[in-house]
């Protein structure tokens, strides 16, 4: 029995592309997926055993947690819903899925009915149908287009792994039912070559056999579509294979679903190939596949490593050997941070055979072709990726994004970095902001993701923040004139006169860059977005107290803190001043007050009027002299001897005895 393997099968771009994004979630942080990351179960162990849990809806989600979205895609709420949580998010939704989102949302603005044709229930159509709106529509078949109403204006799309035929048949159908329809074709290219292959091989072949996930809606249509020409099965693993299905057979076809791994085909194929005693077995299989020459590309088994050279199976005479230079864009101190014994890689051929008849790979190569395809995606659907830092050099950030890409400077975070060294070997999220494949030209950028997301959350703010109310934040600048405070997504200005209720000279008397405080929301404009927050206003105004602390008439005592041409203003305690205006400073007529006092100096005043609700007390030298005189007075007067007093006899009496006694 000779087997034959469809020309493509297995791993999709899209699929593959979100494995990658997920393994390098794991190894920088704590990571779920929303479902199982792809329909197949044995991948899903795989990820389980590396850390990453399925969770089913966001409320087992924690903000400490990186939110994998699996390549089916999700609808707009679960974003917001991640969003409202502060979750993390790594959007693996594959850019076919994405483009279909974007037209369904696009047609629903439109005003048009949107018909999304696929599966009801399955996750990419719930996504799809959760961006069109509740108004739009899901069929699978051209009864339930027969079913449908006329609409005035129509849009249709269909689940990216749907039969082109299908789609045709449901388009043709649909056109009856409106005068106006726009046809997305949006059935992924991919999947519509694999159809095309399985359904080749399956004509030509007496088996098929067809691998991957019982629950995946593309592996089940790859069936459906062998099916109908010859004999089929379908298989999760090798283990399920019978070798009664081969009786007799003569040719036997293989090919496998999208979320089906390299190494569970090649096993399945490995026991396939066992059952054949006449045709080769499995090794002569893959050295058929791999033919060796300058600038082929192969693909093999890591089977030793030391500290410059990576050694690969790869099916020939000699085993592969990989410079350390060519093992990944930055050189690896240890080559162990990039491979694994047992890891299936591919790689470029860059000499047939050395001196010592190895033959000399690059995975570095091989990686920047493939980074290639995958970099034209990411540029046309913008979307995040996470790539590690390898080198720091003059202007920026260099990371590994299968090519080299530059982060600048000036785009790794919203403020200013000055030590660019604390990046190297971090992983960045970025986005592409400029590709030229043909110079090797990548530049990617942190700073707008995390620009938007600042948005997202000043507009969240914008929404529910009013005035009055009382908010955390951390200073993030001070300048003379008060502290800018960021109250989680937007900035703040605190005045230095709503700082504290004594006067101070500079905002860092009180405040340092870091603190956080809790401020007060004093005015808030939706328009401009410009807020202003009060520190002191959380605290008890000293002139609530003021009436019964300096009542009209007492005599105080206090500090000299500002003059001007109208009087001097004098400190009462923390927070309250009073003024004594040029006209009570003295009995005599003062001209300038600088002529009579001095800042600093302590003065004796009497309270002439206290108006706490106008932060007002007026005071007098003047009289707190003329009162301290009258005091004096009366208390000197008070002190004298008591004098008895004289009367006319007295006098008279005095004269008499006077001439008596000269007589």
């Amino acid at each position: 029995m000779k087997v034959t393997m469809a020309a493509k099968a297995g791993f999709c771009f899209g699929v593959k592309r979100a494995l990658e994004m997920a393994e390098r979630t794991a190894g920088t942080s704590q990571a779920v997926s929303l479902g199982p990351l792809i329909h197949n179960q044995q991948v899903v162990k795989r990820l389980s055993e590396h850390g990453i849990r399925v969770v089913d809806d966001l409320s087992e989600v924690t903000f400490n947690q990186a939110l994998i979205i699996r390549s089916h895609g999700v609808a707009p709420s679960v974003y917001d819903g991640a969003a409202h949580k502060g979750v993390r998010v790594v959007d693996a939704t594959c850019p076919f899925v994405q483009k279909a989102q974007r037209l369904a949302a696009e047609s629903a603005q439109l005003g048009q009915q949107v018909i999304v044709m696929g599966d009801k229930l399955h996750p990419e159509v719930q996504g799809i149908l959760g961006w069109a709106g509740e108004q739009a529509i899901p069929i699978q078949t051209v009864e339930e287009a027969k079913e449908l109403p006329y609409y005035p204006h129509l849009a249709v799309l269909a689940q990216t792994t749907q039969l082109a035929e299908n789609f045709s048949k449901i388009v043709e159908e649909l056109k009856l039912h409106t005068g106006d329809i726009t046809v997305h074709n949006t059935i992924c290219n991919a999947t519509a070559e694999r159809q095309k292959v399985a359904r080749e091989l399956a004509e030509t072949v007496d088996v098929m056999v067809v691998v991957g996930g019982r629950n995946s809606a593309n592996t089940r249509k790859l069936a459906s579509i062998c099916e109908e020409r010859t004999k089929t099965y379908l298989i999760e693993t090798a283990d399920e294979l019978e070798t009664t299905w081969f009786i007799e057979a003569k040719n036997a076809g293989l090919t496998a679903g999208a979320s089906t791994p390299d190494w569970i085909i090649e096993e399945v194929y490995k026991k396939m190939s066992e059952m054949n005693e006449n045709e080769m077995n499995m090794e002569r299989w893959i050295e058929s596949l791999q033919e060796i020459h300058l600038g082929a590309r192969v693909s093999g088994t890591v089977v030793k490593i030391n500290r410059e050279e990576i050694f690969v199976d790869i099916g020939w005479k000699c085993e592969g050997v990989i410079p350390l230079n060519e093992l990944s864009i930055g050189r690896p101190t240890h080559p162990e941070d990039v491979v694994a014994i047992g890891d299936i890689i591919n790689a470029v051929v860059l000499r047939v055979e050395n001196e010592e008849g190895y033959t000399v790979l690059s995975k570095r190569k091989a990686d920047e072709e493939a980074a290639h395809e995958r970099l034209d995606n990411v540029a046309a659907s913008k979307e995040e990726i996470q790539a590690k830092v390898v080198e720091v050099v003059k202007g920026g950030l260099v990371v590994d994004v299968g090519l080299r890409g530059f982060v600048p400077a000036s785009q790794i975070q919203l403020g200013y970095v000055e030590d660019l060294n604390q990046f190297l070997g971090q992983t960045l999220r970025l986005r592409l902001i400029e590709f030229d494949s043909s110079k090797r030209k990548v530049v990617l950028s942190q700073k707008v993701i995390l620009e938007e997301e600042q948005a997202l959350k000043r507009q969240q703010l914008l929404e529910t923040l009013k005035e009055g109310d009382v908010v955390s934040g951390v200073v993030r600048r001070i300048a003379d004139f008060g502290v800018f405070i960021d109250i989680g997504g937007m900035d703040g200005l605190l005045h230095i006169s709503d700082m504290a209720y004594t006067r101070i000279k500079h905002p860092s008397e009180l405040l340092a860059v870091g603190d956080e405080v809790e401020v007060q929301v004093l005015r808030l404009d939706h328009q401009t977005g410009k807020l202003a927050l009060g520190f002191k206003q959380l605290k008890e105004s000293p002139w609530l107290q003021a009436a019964v602390n300096y009542p009209v008439g007492s005599i105080i005592q206090g500090k000299v803190v500002r003059i001007t041409p109208f009087g001097a203003f004098v400190s009462l305690g923390a927070g309250v001043d009073g003024l004594v205006h040029i006209s009570q400073l003295s009995e005599q007529r003062v001209n300038k007050v600088e002529d009579v006092l001095k800042v600093g100096e302590i003065v004796t005043a009497k309270v002439l009027q206290c108006k706490p609700e106008e932060k007002r007390i007026s005071l007098s030298i003047r009289e707190a002299m003329a009162d301290s005189t009258q005091t004096n007075d009366t208390q000197a007067l008070a002190e004298q001897p008591e004098i008895q007093p004289v009367t006319i006899g007295d006098v008279l009496g005095n004269i008499f005895n006077s001439e008596n006694q000269a007589k």
